[in-house]
């Protein structure tokens, strides 16, 4: 690969809201650090936005969900291993529907739990994540 080649990646996640809260889950970023976010991963071959949202919400958080709406994309920038990756999220606003709450990844998702508005803003880091908080509650979803 030589240095001008840039990665392409794409995610999807999900926004989870029941009772004026959202579902967040802590995670440990490519630093090593623990961070607060909303459930999201990478599509598999030959996979919708939604349908890896779907996916990835039940695997890291153990909930069965509907999505209500698109919500936004997100794009930004980083590098991994010194190689520059360009990324794309696809957010969507969901329900829980069921599911038993364990996750099927809990190497990978530290907690969970449901934030007030307020929990969220003093927890949340990402800016792609506060400016879904903003959107939220632009639209009066929160």
């Amino acid at each position: 690969m030589n240095h001008t080649e840039r990665k392409k990646e794409f995610s999807a996640g999900g926004v989870v809201i029941k009772g004026g809260r959202l579902l967040l889950i802590k995670m440990r970023n490519l630093a090593g650090e623990e961070v607060w976010t909303f459930p999201k991963g990478h599509l598999e071959e030959g996979e919708t936005p939604e349908a890896a949202a779907l996916r990835e919400v039940r695997e890291e958080t153990g909930l069965e969900c509907r999505i209500l709406a698109a919500l936004l994309t997100t794009a930004y920038s980083f590098l991994r291993r010194g190689v520059p990756v360009d990324k794309r999220v696809d957010w969507f606003l969901m329900e829980e529907t069921g599911g038993d709450g364990r996750a099927l990844t809990p190497d990978e998702v530290l907690e969970k739990r449901w934030a007030s508005p307020g929990e969220a803003d003093g927890l949340l880091k990402y800016p792609s994540d506060l400016g879904i908080m903003k959107l939220l509650r632009t639209e009066n979803r929160i």
